[in-house]
């Protein structure tokens, strides 16, 4: 079964962090890389990092030096710390593989970043 569950967002102050995470299920999880995405209001769905089973990362330039990829092989989960938060950073959070195979997305996680 095809499973995708993101947590961990929430609201924040610019400047503040956040780490969201993602459990996965193993189908997905074996695909080796996973990323993490985000859906801005108005705008369409983007790659904001990825991470291979080895652990090689790879981030969207508008998110460099502030948020890290990381992942568990061992428990299925991608985590995403974001910090240095900025207004444009908001957005819902989804993590699925990468490249992404199907059409299934979990119900993502929001993040507000807001003074």
């Amino acid at each position: 079964q095809v499973q995708l569950v993101e947590s961990g967002g929430g609201l924040v102050q610019p400047g503040g962090s956040l780490s969201p995470s993602c459990v996965a299920s193993g189908s997905i999880f074996r695909r080796n890389a996973m990323g993490w995405y985000r859906l801005a209001p108005g705008k369409q769905r983007d790659l904001v990092a990825t991470i291979t089973s080895g652990g090689r990362t790879n981030y969207a330039d508008s998110v460099k030096g502030r948020f890290t990829i990381s992942r568990d092989n061992a428990k299925n989960v991608v985590y995403l710390q974001m910090n240095s938060l900025k207004p444009e950073d908001t957005a819902v959070y989804y993590c699925n593989a990468f490249p992404v195979v199907g059409s299934y997305w979990g119900q993502g996680t929001q993040v507000t970043v807001s003074s």
